[in-house]
């Protein structure tokens, strides 16, 4: 049975896994998702992630999660634009995540970025999700 919305599933595992202390977490492999984890490692929420698998049924993408003196660096991730109802914003309409401590992903017609980075560039798109 397929999933009707990978990228929310693989974002509450990396929740989920953060929460309970884990060191790494697997999700199913997606190119969204992938870009997703580009833009949290740059933003510093997780230390890395790689594929892993060799056959297409195998593939995982393991996450290494970040944490600062026992404490998780990603508290919380909130999936805002679903398969069921997107959420587009222009530049000026960007959400701020807890006054600029957090972040949104924003996808825009320049790649994944964050809503500061959009908001620089003068450019809105579809809000994939809150990370605090």
């Amino acid at each position: 049975m397929g999933l009707t919305d990978p990228i929310g599933d693989g974002l509450t595992k990396i929740q989920n896994a953060s929460r309970a202390r884990h060191v790494t977490v697997e999700v199913r492999p997606s190119r969204l998702l992938a870009e997703i984890l580009d833009v949290l490692q740059r933003e510093g929420f997780i230390r890395t992630y790689k594929p892993i698998g060799e056959s297409p049924a195998d593939r995982r993408l393991r996450i290494y999660l970040k944490y600062a003196k026992n404490t998780p660096v990603l508290n919380k991730m909130i999936r805002v634009s679903k398969p069921g109802c997107r959420w587009y914003r222009g530049a000026q309409e960007l959400p701020r995540v807890l006054g600029g401590l957090g972040v949104a992903v924003i996808s825009t017609s320049r790649g994944l970025m964050t809503d500061r980075d959009a908001f620089r560039q003068r450019i809105g798109g579809e809000v994939i999700c809150y990370v605090s």
